[in-house]
C-alpha cells in the first residue's frame, strides 16, 4: 500500500489500512452544509490507537474546524499527544491535503508525520508534515 520510501516503513501496510478504513468511516459523519465538502482524518497514536475527526461547518464560517484538528482534539482530551500516521479522505479527483492551520497544529504534536491523502475513488498520495509545512513555527523554541 506505500511508497517504497523509508520515512513510510515504520508504518505497516495493516494500519495505513486501518487508518484508511476509519478516515472513510468518520467523513460520512461531517456536517458541511455550506461547502458540501465532507472530510475525514484518522490519526494513528504511538501506542497503535486510531483517532478520528471529520469537518464541522458553522454558519460564520471562521467556527468551522477541519477534521485533523477535530482528530488532535479529540486525542488529546483522551490522554494521547504523540501521533505516527495521519490518513486525510477527500472527494475530489486529486487528494487534498490538510490546510496551513492544520499543519501548523500537527507541528505542535509532530517532528515530522507520514501523511496518507487520498480520495473516495481510491487514488492515493503519501508526503509528510515536512514536507506540507517547511521551516516550520515551533513554539519548543520558547519552552523551558
Amino acid at each position: 500500500m506505500t511508497q517504497n520510501d523509508e520515512r513510510f516503513a515504520e508504518i505497516s501496510d495493516e494500519d495505513w489500512a486501518r487508518l484508511e478504513r476509519a478516515a472513510l468511516q468518520v467523513r460520512e459523519h461531517a456536517h458541511v452544509p455550506y461547502s458540501n465538502f465532507p472530510v475525514g482524518a484518522a490519526l494513528l497514536t504511538e501506542d497503535g490507537e486510531v483517532v478520528v475527526g471529520c469537518n464541522v461547518e458553522n454558519a460564520t464560517i471562521g467556527a468551522t474546524v477541519c477534521a485533523e484538528r477535530n482528530a488532535i482534539g479529540t486525542a488529546v482530551a483522551s490522554g494521547q499527544q504523540r501521533f505516527v500516521a495521519l490518513a486525510v479522505v477527500t472527494d475530489v479527483d486529486e487528494p487534498s491535503a490538510p490546510c496551513g492551520i492544520c499543519r501548523q497544529v500537527l507541528a505542535e504534536f509532530c517532528d515530522d508525520l507520514p501523511i496518507l491523502m487520498l480520495n473516495t475513488s481510491g487514488t492515493r498520495r503519501f508526503t509528510t508534515l515536512d514536507e506540507l509545512l517547511p521551516m516550520r513555527f515551533s513554539g519548543r523554541d520558547f519552552l523551558p
